[in-house]
């Protein structure tokens, strides 16, 4: 990604995370029409807690969030630090609470591709082709 996107994309991120917690999640709590959640993941180099605005998608008792990065080609900073947590803290809305956090392999992603993700996101298939890599799926249950 283009530096210069990459500051631009950054500040956005930080003013959405800015205006969703002002406005418990009325403002920037939906993209392309879709439920935004903000992730707090601690940095996996770090341990810095770091939080980005998601999109998410319901399936069962579980979120399912996609690193997409807007089909560049690498994986998003956010997915990287989720693969090495085990805990993160999501806001949906003005609830925030702690969940256990794990990447979907094998045939559990490809079920979660199939039937959960690309039907609400039909462009993603796309996109993914485009980017080169396999964008990899997060599963966010409440313990």
């Amino acid at each position: 990604m283009h530096p210069i996107a990459k500051t631009v994309l950054a500040f956005v991120n930080r003013a959405t995370v800015a205006l969703y917690r002002i406005s418990d999640g009325r403002l920037g709590g939906t993209t392309v029409g879709l439920p935004v959640l903000l992730l707090t993941v601690p940095g996996r180099k770090t341990g810095i807690p770091r939080t980005a605005p998601v999109i998410y998608l319901g399936h069962g008792d579980s979120y399912v969030v996609v690193g997409s990065a807007y089909g560049a080609k690498s994986d998003p900073d956010w997915m990287r630090n989720l693969a090495a947590a085990e805990t993160v803290r999501i806001r949906i809305g003005d609830h925030e609470r702690e969940v256990s956090a794990r990447i979907a392999n094998g045939e559990e992603r490809e079920r979660l591709w199939q039937h959960v993700i690309v039907p609400k996101l039909p462009t993603i298939a796309e996109h993914e082709a485009k980017s080169g890599r396999t964008f990899p799926v997060g599963v966010l249950t409440t313990p």
